[in-house]
Parts: structure tokens; C-alpha cells; sequence
């Protein structure tokens, strides 16, 4: 079976319209990518654990931000390489340049022997949804539809 993550959309709705929240991954592989980089906080789902409480708990991780406001599903798609990821939006307001996120080890440079901390997030910023389809992951896209059409409703 392959891997399932979750994760949430944040938006908010201002006077320049809708606006969404997307983060740009940390660690040496992302560093020099943007555009098609950006993506929804997201991560694993732990054995047992609840898709909702896991989109939580990693929007706590990865922006330092308790969620207050309740999440809207946004259903699950496939991305490119096989994982599962299940999205829920939240209407939400966040500061950007307040965003800590948590760290992960790796090997780097590969094969060095050395083992360096990276952040799991390095970036956080609202985009409007034109932009957000421009620079977002492409297999991540279709949650950007689907809070559109979530919100036509």
C-alpha cells in the first residue's frame, strides 16, 4: 500500500480576494527549485491515527501555528510518485514571517558520513490562486479546484 499523508489548504478571503497558503520544503534537494515546489503542509499519517488529527498535527509542525478553525475536507489524490494525500481546507489567518517549523536530519552531502539538521519547511507565503496553480506542486493542483468549488457552494 503506499504511503498517506495529510495535510490542510489554509485561506482567507480579504479584500484582494481568496488568498492561499502554501510552503516551500526545506533541505538541500528544494533549495534551488520554486516554481512547481510549493506545496500544502502536509505529512504522514501515523498508524491508526485519524487523517484530520494527522493534518493537524503536522500544520503544527511544519508552521508552528495551532489550527483554531475547523477543517473542511478536501478528499484525497495520488500524487506522481505513489503517496496518498488527503487535504483539508481551514479558513485562517497566519504570519508568515512567524512560521518555525521543525527540523529532520540527513545525510548531506550523500555518501559524506555527515549528518546535517534542515528545516522541514524553509518558506511560508499566500498566494492568490492563479499564482498558487503556477507554482505549486503539480500533482497538489486539483486542491486548489476543489476549495474553489468547496467554497462556490
Amino acid at each position: 500500500m503506499p504511503p498517506r499523508s495529510a495535510g490542510v489548504l489554509p485561506y482567507k478571503l480579504g479584500k484582494n480576494g481568496l488568498a492561499v497558503l502554501l510552503v516551500h520544503p526545506g533541505g538541500p534537494y528544494w533549495r534551488r527549485k520554486d516554481k512547481g515546489a510549493w506545496q500544502i503542509p502536509k505529512g504522514m499519517i501515523e498508524e491508526g491515527e485519524d487523517p484530520e488529527a494527522a493534518a493537524r498535527r503536522e500544520a503544527e509542525e511544519e508552521l508552528g501555528v495551532r489550527l483554531t478553525s475547523a477543517l473542511q475536507p478536501l478528499g484525497e489524490l495520488r500524487q506522481a510518485g505513489g503517496k496518498r494525500v488527503e487535504a483539508f481546507a481551514v479558513e485562517q489567518e497566519i504570519d508568515t514571517a512567524a512560521v518555525t517549523s521543525i527540523s529532520f536530519e540527513m545525510e548531506w552531502p550523500p555518501r559524506s558520513g555527515r549528518m546535517q539538521s534542515f528545516p522541514e519547511v524553509d518558506a511560508a507565503r499566500w498566494f492568490d490562486l492563479a499564482d498558487a496553480a503556477e507554482q505549486m506542486l503539480l500533482s497538489q493542483r486539483p486542491f486548489l479546484e476543489r476549495l474553489q468549488a468547496l467554497l462556490d457552494r
